[in-house]
């Protein structure tokens, strides 16, 4: 009994990291596309916030909060995507 675990565990040890690691690279690409796709969704306030911009200053804050929003879902949208190109390289 105590070889049948002893052998099954140096089955999981050889093939789990070669599971593992493309499920964790693929998750990676996947939250990607996600904060991706919502950046792409930002861009037309920001758009609307440019035109708007000289209305007054809550078209202005409004604005810089929505260039903001757009900014940091496209820096997770590459780190994302730039570290599951870093877990697939090993």
């Amino acid at each position: 009994m105590k070889a049948l675990f002893s052998l099954a565990k140096k089955f999981l040890a050889a093939v789990l990291p070669g599971v593992v690691r493309p499920l964790h690279a693929l998750w990676n690409e996947v939250l990607g596309f996600l904060f991706l796709a919502l950046a792409v969704v930002m861009v037309r306030p920001v758009w609307r916030g440019w035109k708007e911009i000289g209305q007054g200053p809550e078209h202005f804050l409004r604005f810089l909060l929505s260039a903001f929003m757009l900014a940091v879902l496209l820096g997770f949208a590459v780190h994302a995507f730039w570290k599951a190109r870093r877990i697939q390289r090993g």
